[in-house]
């Protein structure tokens, strides 16, 4: 039965996804630990973590879209699942510090020594643990997208208001990790981990095996979106999205519905920003700032909306170009960034992926000829009169 649900949503657009996922997974390691560094074809650790940062974002572009392009809900607070996915990650990283740390303390984390606590915080209970962390990645994020979304939903609040509160949802969460008695690091968050699953979290194979581990979460991520999308779940989304009162009119609970993709989106950024973490050395507050949100929003929207495929090619290409912009042209980035959205609203309202299509409806048809017509008409006539 879950086999028949991945395979459901598995189409040719599918397969070429997955298939460059697959060759990802394999040429990456092989580029990075058996090539000679001397090589042109050798990747470096550094372009390895990356990729796998890019990834991370595609990850949650994804989650994005699966709302925004599918339910209709366009979420300008995506960011904080992704935070607090990273901050269960981290959390687990810096419990295996251990006396390693500058103060040298078994139990606690440096900045709780430095700020004269005395006893680990009973929300950090269980994170020495990978199996227990690796679980909070989900539910953290999930359990607070069912509080949230229960009461919008049950609430009705659509449309503009809806995004607004998912904003005012993040910046809130913002403000609050900024504080040191929250437990969290305050402002320089968590950072200086050492190890992961007991590997050296800065050797080239865990490097590796962190990329792999990304690209195996985006493929099964977007096997399960592709599958909810295929169903009669999916179209019902859909229906959703396009008129959502007739549908309640219909006799579908709406807001059940809309609370599931909801859940489910959020889980997939706390996986995002779980895998994110590892591979950046940081997580502190400013992973919540709107600001992400609306990032994430534009990588949909350039690859676009509604496409799955669209969310990731969108967030690896601009955050591509961020790269280049930010260390070529850095004070040029966020007028780029800005010119972008401006550009594809006006130009390319179904993203790149739409791109093809434009272009295809406004190249003229060629007409039928019509001499066959005339030559078929002859040859009717002359059976006829035989």
């Amino acid at each position: 039965m879950l086999l028949r649900f991945f395979l459901l949503g598995l189409d040719r657009k599918a397969g070429i996804v997955l298939t460059i996922l697959a060759v990802l997974a394999v040429a990456v390691p092989v580029m990075t630990l058996w090539v000679p560094a001397d090589s042109p074809f050798h990747l470096s650790v550094f372009t390895v973590s990356l990729l796998g940062k890019y990834l991370c974002f595609a990850l949650l572009a994804l989650a994005l879209d699966l709302v925004w392009g599918y339910c209709g809900i366009l979420s300008l607070g995506h960011a904080a699942f992704f935070a607090l996915g990273g901050y269960a990650m981290g959390m687990y990283l810096m419990r295996q510090i251990g006396p390693r740390g500058v103060y040298g303390n078994p139990e606690l984390p440096d900045f709780m020594v430095f700020l004269n606590w005395t006893e680990l915080p009973w929300y950090w209970w269980g994170f020495d643990q990978f199996w227990f962390a690796a679980l909070m990645v989900l539910v953290v994020p999930g359990v607070l997208a069912f509080a949230f979304g229960w009461f919008a939903f049950r609430s009705r609040v659509t449309g503009v208001y809806l995004s607004i509160i998912t904003q005012a949802l993040t910046f809130a969460l913002l403000l609050a990790f900024f504080r040191n008695d929250m437990g969290f690091g305050g402002n320089n968050g968590l950072t200086d981990f050492k190890d992961i699953l007991g590997y050296d979290i800065q050797a080239d194979t865990t490097r590796v095996a962190l990329f792999v581990a990304t690209v195996a979460a985006l493929a099964l991520s977007y096997m399960i979106a592709s599958g909810v999308i295929a169903s009669k779940l999916g179209k019902v989304l859909v229906a959703l999205r396009d008129a959502e009162s007739r549908v309640r009119f219909m006799g579908y609970d709406t807001e059940s519905y809309k609370l599931f993709a909801w859940t489910l989106s959020a889980c997939m950024a706390g996986v995002a920003g779980a895998l994110y973490v590892p591979q950046v050395g940081i997580i502190n507050p400013s992973e919540f700032a709107p600001a992400s949100s609306i990032e994430a929003v534009i990588w949909v929207a350039v690859g676009g909306r509604g496409t799955l495929a669209g969310g990731i090619l969108g967030a690896v290409l601009v955050n591509m170009g961020k790269s280049y912009f930010t260390g070529a042209l850095p004070e040029l980035w966020l007028f780029a960034l800005g010119g972008l959205f401006v550009a594809v609203t006006l130009f390319l309202p179904k993203g790149l992926l739409g791109l093809w299509g434009q272009l295809t409806a406004k190249l003229p048809r060629r007409k039928p000829s019509a001499l066959p017509n005339a030559q078929t008409a002859n040859q009717t006539a002359g059976q006829k009169g035989a």
